[in-house]
């Protein structure tokens, strides 16, 4: 079919600061997917976006088209409510793996479709890789299987799902256009959408560690967002979170599918189950169950008993014995008193250079590779003692892990206020 718009025209009327108009929008996201438009041309009509912004309109016809451009999962023929839960990534953000077993504990399936990391923030499915035997890859089949029996599913997301996404993702990612809020939005939300959940719970993480450093901006995201999934039909709440200091203990692969599974057996850091609580009610009460309190079922181990479920419907051993760095190196604290600062970049860059990130696409993770450290801000520390393990395969990498903490932590003998774990809640 002869087309009425070109790659050129819609470019220059975002460039001049127009408005697209809902057939332009359409036939560009689908000849992007098909080819017809070129890279090139995408990524002048991206940073286009970035310098002059979307409304509402423009991204929530952006999302639709992504959506339009795959397949869209459908739940409903499942006995229970769905829930999914999308962050937008932090240092030690090891969420994912406690929350999708306990709120299938509480009676909501959970579809999660995870990626891998990439910089200093090591994805969901990097994690979980690191119990030996689980897989990534399932077919849909197999994903419907499992919600029904397990109730709760985290895997890679299959090709299908919003594959102009995946184009213009790895586009901007190139090109500095990923900061731009329509882009990330309309990314986040055409594959969460399509991805068929009842309700949507998102932790947009602000701070040092955070992709949002800017309050007001992670306000705008979380809000483009949540119009976004209630457009659609999906419930949407976002919660605004901390992210200056990295959550729990531990920042890598195995170390932080060790701690998980610390929180899930009643115990680990009290701001990792403070958070996984929040979502879990959020999701729960998105899903329409009010009557189940999550903290009883990580109490009950019934959370546990889900989580070795799910492991297992993947091909993992639970119980088997995690990877272990070949080589440590422990950093002791400089001075006695409180350690008033840890900031989350200088760890997520520290256990990045111990090879528990990548920095493209086909890098290898090392299981074992992180960052441990062994006090939280508010904690007292004693000169001489144990502040940080450093863990690699790899000793070479220990200086440059080094040269990353350096000044990202404060040793103090005054007063210490701790900050709010969740900022804010949008619906």
């Amino acid at each position: 079919m002869a087309s009425q718009h070109d790659a050129v025209e819609v470019i220059s009327v975002k460039r001049d600061r127009g408005e697209l108009s809902d057939s332009q929008i359409d036939w560009v996201i689908e000849a992007y997917t098909r080819g017809d438009v070129a890279d090139e041309q995408m990524s002048s009509l991206a940073m286009a976006i970035l310098l002059n912004g979307m409304n509402r309109r423009e991204i929530a016809r952006w999302t639709a088209a992504m959506i339009a451009s795959g397949e869209r999962m459908e739940f409903s023929a499942l006995s229970r409510r769905t829930a999914d839960k999308h962050s937008t990534g932090g240092v030690g953000d090891k969420i994912t793996l406690p929350l999708a077993p306990l709120v299938a504990a509480c009676g909501v399936a959970v579809p999660q479709l995870s990626g891998r990391g990439l910089g200093h923030t090591g994805g969901t499915l990097d994690k979980l890789e690191s119990i030996p035997g689980w897989r990534a890859a399932l077919t849909n089949e197999e994903l419907f299987a499992q919600l029904e029996s397990v109730g709760a599913v985290i895997c890679a997301a299959g090709d299908g799902l919003a594959p102009a996404d995946k184009k213009l993702y790895a586009l901007r990612d190139v090109t500095g256009t990923v900061e731009a809020i329509a882009l990330i939005a309309s990314s986040i939300m055409s594959k969460k959408i399509a991805e068929g959940t009842g309700a949507l719970v998102l932790d947009v993480k602000v701070g040092s560690g955070a992709f949002m450093k800017d309050l007001d901006k992670a306000r705008e995201l979380a809000e483009t967002m949540v119009a976004l999934g209630k457009d659609s039909g999906v419930h949407t709440v976002a919660l605004l979170t901390d992210m200056s200091t990295p959550l729990g203990l531990t920042a890598g692969n195995a170390i932080e599918v060790a701690e998980s599974v610390e929180v899930l057996a009643g115990g680990g850091p009290a701001d990792v189950v403070e958070l996984t609580l929040a979502l879990a009610r959020e999701m729960l009460a998105g899903a329409g169950i009010t009557d189940v309190d999550p903290a009883d079922k990580l109490a009950d181990g019934s959370a546990m008993d889900h989580w070795k479920s799910m492991i297992r419907a993947q091909g993992g051993d639970p119980d088997a014995t995690l990877p272990v760095a070949k080589e440590t190196h422990v950093v002791n604290a400089p001075a006695t008193g409180t350690l008033t600062r840890l900031d989350a970049m200088a760890v997520g860059l520290a256990a990045w250079r111990l090879g528990a990130g990548r920095a493209r696409k086909e890098d290898p993770v090392q299981a074992g590779a992180g960052v441990v450290w062994h006090a939280r801000p508010g904690d007292p520390v004693t000169q001489g003692e144990p502040l940080f393990t450093l863990l690699t395969d790899e000793p070479e990498r220990f200086d440059r892990a080094l040269a990353s903490l350096e000044g990202g932590y404060d040793i103090g003998n005054g007063e210490f206020t701790p900050q709010n774990l969740i900022i804010d809640r949008i619906s």
